[in-house]
């Protein structure tokens, strides 16, 4: 008898155990073997010469859920389940979740239309249907940004394509404009001539094309002056500060003597990243 139960025994390991042990090793080796390819292709495939860094993401992802994928399929097998019932069942459960996930599947296709097309890019500055920050990664479902400050932002890739996007890193250089408000008895010649001294010293403002400065607008009892100057893009902001802040002072002295006081503030531009937020107001 107790032969017979450890016959059984054997026979049940062979046919049964062996199998079972198969599958979770594969599932386990699987799971892992994922994580470390995900990391590789992270590491490693932004060094490779001619391969667009923000490939890296979505390839990473994309080979994880590939490899757990083949790692349960594979596991399946060993236990008895047929490869065409797995197939039948893969087939079914893809159109299931395909109706139901539609807008997952829509994410997906947006993300390699984003890496295809590229208006974003790692370690860029965007505005795109109410979110702003620096993309820090571009993933199979959506992308991650951080804002100015600091904050973790994450959005559907499918929010970024549908929307119009404003890239503030991609061109070289960016326009940055000044709005002084003078008194209208001030001497608006005196006034131009002292604004564009304020650009030409800066080392940063190109000068082709030249600052310009020009009547902006009258508003009660005041000249609305605009400063144009152009600048290096990562320049932008620094520049807009103490431009802002030097064209303040400095009309200000020439006003020496006089009640009025210069009223200066980076002009309105729905484009920009928002720099009269990020500017106080001089006055």
């Amino acid at each position: 008898m107790p032969a017979e139960i450890t016959s059984t025994l054997l026979d049940w390991s062979f046919r049964f155990g062996l199998p079972m042990l198969a599958a979770i090793v594969t599932l386990v080796v699987g799971w892992y073997l994922a994580q470390a390819v995900s990391r590789l292709i992270k590491r490693l495939l932004p060094r490779a010469y001619g391969i667009d860094k923000n490939f890296a993401p979505l390839l990473a992802q994309a080979s994880r859920y590939g490899i757990i994928i083949f790692a349960v399929v594979t596991a399946a097998s060993f236990v008895g389940v047929p490869m065409t019932s797995i197939y039948a069942v893969l087939g079914a459960a893809g159109l299931a979740i395909a109706l139901a996930l539609q807008n997952t599947l829509a994410n997906i296709a947006a993300g390699i239309m984003l890496v295809w097309l590229r208006p974003i890019a790692i370690g860029e500055y965007i505005v795109g249907d109410g979110v702003a920050g620096v993309v820090v990664e571009i993933g199979l479902f959506g992308t991650r940004l951080r804002s100015t400050s600091g904050l973790y932002i994450f959005t559907p890739n499918l929010k970024l394509w549908n929307s119009a996007i404003t890239n503030h890193s991609r061109e070289p250089r960016r326009r940055i404009d000044v709005n002084v408000s003078i008194p209208d008895s001030a001497d608006v010649g005196a006034a131009r001539r002292t604004i564009l001294d304020v650009a030409t010293s800066d080392p940063r403002v190109h000068l082709d094309p030249a600052p310009t400065v020009h009547v902006e607008t009258f508003a009660g009892d005041k000249i609305v002056l605009q400063l144009r100057a152009w600048v290096a893009t990562p320049n932008y902001l620094d520049t807009l500060r103490d431009t802002t802040e030097k064209a303040k002072l400095a009309i200000n002295r020439q006003l020496a003597g006089s009640k009025a006081k210069a009223e200066v503030t980076p002009a309105g531009d729905p484009h920009t990243m928002t720099p009269a937020e990020q500017t106080p107001k001089l006055s």
